[in-house]
């Protein structure tokens, strides 16, 4: 039992970061219409420069604080310089154009900090464990993840539902057209959605630094969970993004902690441990077309 207990977290622990990142992108998509295959270099820039603020500072919370602006005004950057012309594009068109910034950020970072992996070391103040019941030790670390994507999660809601900036964001995302005749500057609108969205990202690889290697590509292994986070979630929806990243994170983690020993109840130990590789691996594809066969459009599509 200790054992499930401990596997939901670290699967609600994925989610979160999941979350962070599906948030940011399916804002961009939804508000935008743009599709953005780069989003993943954000996360990667995020943690790179982290990592290196900390590595030469001492200081985690300077790393989290360079991180953050880094990511979003690299997001805004880019909005301004290359996506900006690809709004009244087709799809592919953008798919190809966010293709290419992958791979030019993947060689700048290797350019700037090299083929070797960096490493960030979680925090000495969050790096203890915690008995949240007697004989489950859970690190503070990744409880404090958990706690952040709850914040960032509420933050997010009272934007949109409580302020004006969200006001209009809504409102561009149904009528740009309308928004931007009534006086609302809808390209500075933009680029500051993209950079939020961009900030959320480097939050994620912030978040993930201390417990994966940061290095070169690190983005692009994510940004296909994130994908199927926001088809199940439903496109443009944050409360999809929410709904999606926890079905996710708990169905990749508890697959892949679990399926293995079910197996070995049925086949040989081999056996087992092949199939159930296959099957943890493609158990959120087979959520993903489960869901989408129920509802086509996602669980909370943007409508709705």
């Amino acid at each position: 039992m200790l054992l499930v207990i401990e596997q939901f977290l670290n699967g609600l622990q994925l989610g979160i970061t999941l979350f962070l990142m599906s948030a940011g992108l399916t804002l961009v998509f939804g508000i935008m219409q743009v599709i953005n295959l780069a989003h993943g270099s954000f996360y990667m820039i995020g943690a790179y420069v982290c990592a290196t603020v900390a590595a030469r500072t001492g200081s985690f919370l300077l790393g989290l604080a360079a991180a953050l602006p880094a990511a979003a005004f690299t997001g805004m950057l880019v909005e301004f310089i290359v996506l900006r012309r690809l709004y009244k594009r087709e799809h592919l068109d953008q798919v190809l154009a966010t293709f290419g910034l992958i791979m030019f950020f993947n060689e700048l970072t290797r350019i700037i900090w090299g083929r070797q992996p960096l490493f960030l070391d979680v925090p000495p103040w969050l790096s203890d464990s915690l008995e949240l019941l007697p004989g489950l030790i859970y690190p503070v670390y990744r409880l404090a993840v958990i706690g952040v994507g709850i914040l960032v999660a509420l933050a997010l809601w009272y934007l949109f539902s409580r302020t004006r900036l969200g006001m209009q964001i809504r409102a561009g995302a149904s009528n740009r057209d309308m928004i931007s005749a009534l006086g609302v500057n809808i390209k500075l609108l933009y680029t500051l959605v993209f950079g939020l969205g961009t900030l959320l990202a480097g939050l994620a690889g912030v978040m993930a630094g201390p417990i994966l290697a940061v290095e070169a590509g690190m983005g692009e292994n994510i940004l296909i969970l994130t994908f199927v986070v926001i088809v199940i979630g439903g496109i443009g929806s944050i409360r999809g993004a929410v709904a999606g990243a926890l079905l996710v994170g708990l169905v990749d983690t508890l697959g892949r902690a679990f399926l293995p020993t079910l197996f070995r109840l049925i086949f040989q130990s081999a056996t087992a441990d092949a199939a159930a590789a296959s099957l943890a691996s493609m158990a959120i594809y087979i959520l993903m077309a489960a869901i989408l066969v129920w509802k086509p459009k996602g669980l909370f599509p943007a409508h709705s």
